[in-house]
């Protein structure tokens, strides 16, 4: 989310989670102050490569529950993000077809959830989505959000995947791009489209 007004609208759609992106050299990067929302939908700030006091006071300033890292942080940084914040931490993974799992293991203890996004020439947003049968490898006990060009048009496939024993781990679904007018500003009709299948369909 980027402009207040649109922050508003689609918060009355009662998602789960909004993201404010913390990145400069995003198109999507928040420059406005975030718009009062309703408790129970959790404010995630998204990061690449910054500092632990820009982390720090940015998860203060606007009171973020969850602070997602989509750099290249270390195991360590994480802790130490989730440790000197009331934030928990997100840390985000680009897969491809060739994504060694094993590098998740150090992870594990430094963050409470993954998530998962398509190895792109972007940090994120890249509108594309990877195959998401590579899941089948995944074997960690840790929750992931699943992010990468889910749109209206994948809504079956999402289903498939969701009904299938190796989607277990999956907690949340990432919404982005494909929703998009123009970066940053969200179309809440294309986006109730989604949740009322989603809702209809599992």
């Amino acid at each position: 989310m980027k402009f207040p007004e649109n922050t508003k609208e689609i918060s009355q759609l009662s998602p789960d989670f909004l993201g404010f992106i913390f990145y400069k050299k995003s198109p999507r990067y928040l420059e406005e102050t975030i718009h009062e929302i309703v408790p129970n939908i959790k404010k995630v700030g998204v990061f690449v490569n910054a500092s632990l006091e820009e982390i720090r006071e940015k998860s203060k300033q606007y009171v973020l529950d969850y602070i997602q890292l989509h750099g290249d942080e270390t195991p360590e940084f994480c802790a130490a993000v989730e440790s000197s914040t009331s934030a928990k931490v997100i840390k985000a993974f680009a897969l491809d077809s060739s994504f060694d799992f094993s590098i998740l293991e150090p992870y594990q203890n430094s963050c409470s959830y993954f998530l998962f996004d398509t190895k792109g020439q972007h940090f994120g947003g890249n509108g594309i989505a990877f195959d998401w049968k590579i899941l089948k490898k995944y074997t960690l006990s840790k929750n992931y959000f699943l992010s990468g060009g889910i749109s209206l048009e994948t809504v079956e496939k999402l289903i498939d995947f969701l009904k299938s024993d190796y989607s277990e781990k999956c907690f949340a679904i990432d919404l982005n791009s494909q929703f998009e007018d123009s970066p940053g500003l969200k179309n809440s009709s294309k986006l109730k489209e989604f949740m009322q299948l989603l809702k209809q369909k599992l």
